[in-house]
C-alpha cells in the first residue's frame, strides 16, 4: 500500500526572472516515467534545464532515479525526490523544466526553487492511496446479479465488464483483504457463485486522501 497522485499537475513558479515548470505524473514503470522525460525535453526543447524524479513500487521492489541535467551537483533531482519522499508518495514523477532568468541563483536558490516547485504540484494533486488487488473472473447465476452488484457496491468493488451468456460472467477489481472476506461469504453462501478464477495481480486505487 502506498499513496500517490490521482490526476497529471502542471505547476509554475518564478524566481528571480527564471522560471520553474513543474510537471507531476502519476506512473507505474520506469519505462512510463523515461518517455516522459523523453516527451518533456521535446516538449520544452529550449529549456535550459529539465531535471526530473522518479519513485515507483513493482512487486514490492522500489525504483528510483533522479537527474540534474547540467545544475551544480544535488541542487535538482535530489530536492526533488526529496519532496516526493517527505510526502510519503509514490508512483510518481516530477519534471522540473528551467528557463533560465539570467540572474544566478547560487545553490541554496536552487535547492529552494527546485523544491517549491515541485511541492507547488503536489499540492496542486489529490492524493490517493493504491492497495495491492486481484483482477478476478466471478461467474453466477442470472438470479443472484442484482445481490452480486449490490455487494460489490457497498464493498467498493469495481465491476469492469460484464458478459450475459448462459451465465454471468463479471470481471472484478477487489483489494485483496476484501477478495478474502469475499470468499468466506461464498463458502457461507451468503453470495451465491458459480465459480472464480483471479486473472492476474494489479494495484488499485482505494480512496482518497485530500
Amino acid at each position: 500500500m502506498f499513496k500517490t497522485i490521482k490526476e497529471n499537475i502542471c505547476e509554475e513558479i518564478i524566481e528571480k526572472k527564471s522560471r520553474f515548470i513543474s510537471n507531476c505524473f502519476y506512473v507505474e514503470s520506469v519505462d512510463e516515467a523515461e518517455d516522459i522525460i523523453k516527451n518533456i525535453r521535446k516538449e520544452y526543447y529550449d529549456a535550459k534545464h529539465i531535471c526530473f524524479a522518479y519513485k515507483i513500487t513493482k512487486s514490492n521492489e522500489v525504483l528510483k532515479k533522479f537527474s540534474d541535467d547540467g545544475e551544480p551537483v544535488g541542487t535538482a533531482g535530489l530536492p526533488i525526490m526529496n519532496i516526493i519522499e517527505k510526502n510519503g508518495l509514490s508512483n510518481i514523477i516530477i519534471v522540473v523544466t528551467r528557463y533560465f532568468g539570467g540572474i544566478l541563483l547560487g545553490t541554496g536558490g536552487l535547492v529552494r526553487a527546485y523544491s517549491e516547485a515541485a511541492l507547488k504540484s503536489i499540492k496542486q494533486s489529490s492524493i490517493i492511496i493504491i492497495d495491492n488487488g486481484l483482477e478476478v473472473l466471478v461467474e453466477l447465476e442470472y438470479k443472484e446479479i442484482e445481490n452480486f452488484k449490490y455487494y460489490c457496491r457497498i464493498n467498493n468493488i469495481n465491476i469492469n465488464e460484464t458478459k450475459y451468456e448462459e451465465t454471468i460472467n463479471c470481471r472484478i477489481e477487489v483489494i485483496e483483504t476484501e477478495f478474502s472476506n469475499f470468499l468466506k461469504k461464498c463458502e457461507n453462501n451468503l453470495i451465491k457463485i458459480l465459480d472464480y478464477k483471479i486473472i492476474k495481480s494489479k494495484y488499485i486505487r482505494k480512496n482518497t486522501v485530500k
